[in-house]
């Protein structure tokens, strides 16, 4: 099977141009959180290790990467402003409709969107209450591991789905869902639900429930509520709540939703 993580967007080396060669650069970066040695970023950009020296120095120069004390190179803050400028105006819209959401339960919301298989963060208003949490606007986590993340995937075509499933996952914690089965599962429940739910996947101690933002009966992002794994038996309380709070988003955006938000089985991952 095809490497996801080194090849998702990964752009061939077969296009001569200047413009396709730091494509191709920046395309390495996808589907990973860390930052990477040059001759890493030329084997998954299928570049000669020479040119890929040069790009790189150059989106340095231009703000596109980062140089790590140690040597190493991660994407830059130019290219995640450029990114948030693509994400604006359903963070807009949505916004005020988190901060609803908020003020009803006083516990962490977030808006996430799918980029390649992580899940992108483009907002978040933060609770009191003290959750294990990793996620900030501008992070990203593997699709698997979160109540947004599975609601993005279970969006996605089969094909997508069976390769993301049986790829090596990562598990950041010792009950993170990785086995194909488990998890292929897991992501059938929530199309089949429209909402999920998950406990002690990404940090021990959180859990999380999500529903998606469908527009033109595309599902575009989802919104979330995390709270701590000791009171999910209390998550689907919050289920109309995030019902109605992404029902107020599509009519936001002037679009309406054609999924319907009936609730059916709940997606537990202990």
């Amino acid at each position: 099977m095809a490497d996801m993580d080194a090849g998702a967007g990964a752009v061939t080396a077969r296009s001569t141009s200047v413009t396709s060669r730091s494509l191709a650069v920046l395309a390495a970066f996808e589907s990973t959180t860390g930052a990477l040695t040059v001759a890493r970023i030329a084997q998954r950009a299928r570049l000669p290790l020479s040119t890929t020296y040069r790009l790189v120095h150059e989106l340095e120069a231009w703000g596109g990467l980062d140089r790590t004390a140690d040597g190493h190179y991660q994407v830059g803050m130019r290219i995640w402003e450029l990114g948030q400028l693509a994400g604006r105006r359903l963070r807009d819209r949505a916004h005020p409709f988190l901060q609803d959401l908020f003020d009803l339960t006083h516990e962490n919301v977030h808006l996430a969107v799918r980029e390649g298989t992580q899940v992108l963060y483009i907002d978040k208003i933060y609770g009191s209450r003290k959750v294990p949490m990793v996620s900030r606007v501008g992070g990203r986590l593997p699709l698997h591991t979160t109540a947004v993340g599975r609601v993005l995937l279970a969006a996605e075509p089969q094909w997508f789905v069976e390769a993301y499933v049986e790829r090596e996952l990562e598990a950041p914690t010792d009950r993170t869902l990785v086995d194909p089965d488990g998890l292929r599962a897991a992501v059938a429940a929530a199309a089949h639900d429209h909402y999920s739910i998950t406990i002690n996947q990404m940090r021990v101690g959180s859990c999380s429930i999500a529903v998606p933002i469908v527009v033109a009966e595309e599902v575009v992002a989802a919104i979330g509520v995390v709270i701590e794994a000791a009171r999910s038996g209390e998550a689907r309380r919050f289920l109309p709540l995030l019902q109605s709070t992404a029902e107020r988003v599509e009519r936001a955006l002037a679009v309406p939703s054609a999924w319907p938000r009936h609730p059916a089985r709940r997606i537990d991952s202990h």
